[in-house]
């Protein structure tokens, strides 16, 4: 495997580990703190979209690397 491959399987391990916890976050925030956290909604949502496109971006990234090496 190429160091290439090796560093973008990498970074999809990394960014999903983070995805996996602002959903975490974000779960936590519907479970125990709402409807009184209300305000904090918005700014989880957008900080757990962000970490989920990053995540599918760095894996777009990968499934072409790996269909171009095979």
């Amino acid at each position: 495997m190429s160091e290439e491959l090796r560093k973008l399987e990498k970074e999809v391990k990394k960014t999903k580990r983070l995805a996996s916890e602002q959903a975490m976050v974000l779960h936590d925030l519907i479970e125990d703190r709402l409807p009184d956290g209300y305000g904090e909604l918005m700014a989880i949502a957008q900080a757990t979209y962000d970490a989920c496109k990053a995540w599918d971006e760095a894996n777009q990234k990968l499934i072409a690397a790996q269909t171009e090496a095979a």
